[in-house]
């Protein structure tokens, strides 16, 4: 009896991050068009996902905290963090993505699929100086960068829009543009 207890104790320990954290990749293959890899990491027991855009000097990561309903994206090339409010319309519930991960539903789809919802983002100049109000996971990625807010600008189009963006393609989900000038 006591051998059982132990047994499923163990088989709790270690199921648990199993159950807990998923992750897939979708890699680019050089006959696709596709450069870098994105890879997609669903933390259910901290209601976190996490995107890694890997793309030599233009790679970026994403955090979306569902806790604190902010996202962040880490961009390498200009060493800053933009954080900005998750819109519930567009943005996958961690559910959704995780279910889209666990079944790989994201691998391998993409320009053959719809196209992503692109959502307009406008950099506010003002730096963040207090990082734990936009939650720990954030506060972890972006601490020691300068880190900016950004506000989304609804039914805008790149087209008219006159300042800088940076674009970051969220899977073939979502695609961020991030307008404004960043001093840093």
């Amino acid at each position: 009896m006591k051998l059982t207890i132990v047994f499923a104790g163990l088989l709790g320990v270690f199921l648990t991050p199993a159950l807990a954290f998923t992750d897939i990749n979708i890699g680019g293959d050089s006959n696709s068009g596709i450069s870098g890899q994105q890879s997609v990491s669903v933390n259910n027991e901290h209601n976190v996902a996490n995107i890694d855009n890997n793309n030599g000097w233009d790679s970026w990561n994403a955090l979306w905290d569902y806790n604190t309903n902010f996202a962040a994206i880490r961009l390498f090339k200009k060493k800053v963090c933009i954080v900005h409010r998750m819109n519930k319309d567009v943005t996958p519930s961690l559910h959704t993505l995780d279910a889209l991960v666990k079944e790989k539903k994201l691998q391998g789809k993409g320009p053959g699929g719809p196209p992503p919802t692109s959502l307009i983002y406008s950099i506010n100049p003002e730096r963040v100086n207090d990082l734990e109000k936009l939650g720990k996971p954030i506060a972890g990625m972006c601490r020691g960068i300068p880190t900016y807010t950004a506000d989304e600008i609804e039914g805008a189009s790149l087209f008219f829009y006159s300042k800088a963006c940076l674009r970051a393609d969220i899977l073939w989900i979502l695609r961020i543009s991030l307008c404004g000038e960043l001093e840093v």
